[in-house]
């Protein structure tokens, strides 16, 4: 059975990670209006996003426009080479801002 609310949408966008001082570069796979799957680079610091972490994400739009996320940490797969350049992280969408939920819907 399917326990997704809401319909993922295939995307290819660029955002940012935030953590403290630190931002990290990540592509936006699929999304919803309620949670994000991202792509990122295998690091050592992507083992502390473990379920329940609050993440903040910068995601740019392809108008130029910057828009702010928070979201909490779902799961996260990670696979350090030699198996793996990329690790994979799904977010819940915290209070996701309407801009943001207009978007998605513009994508169905």
């Amino acid at each position: 059975m399917e326990r997704r609310h809401f319909r993922r949408i295939m995307v290819n966008l660029k955002a940012e990670r935030i953590s403290g001082n630190e931002k990290y570069s990540v592509f936006i796979e699929n999304i919803s209006e309620s949670g994000i799957n991202m792509i990122t680079t295998t690091s050592k610091d992507n083992k502390k996003y473990a379920p329940g972490t609050e993440i903040e994400l910068r995601l740019k739009l392809s108008t130029g426009e910057t828009m702010h996320l928070h979201g909490l940490t779902k799961w996260a797969y990670y696979k350090m080479p030699p198996d793996g350049l990329t690790d994979r992280i799904c977010l819940e969408i915290i209070d996701p801002p309407q801009e943001y939920i207009s978007f998605v819907r513009a994508l169905y």
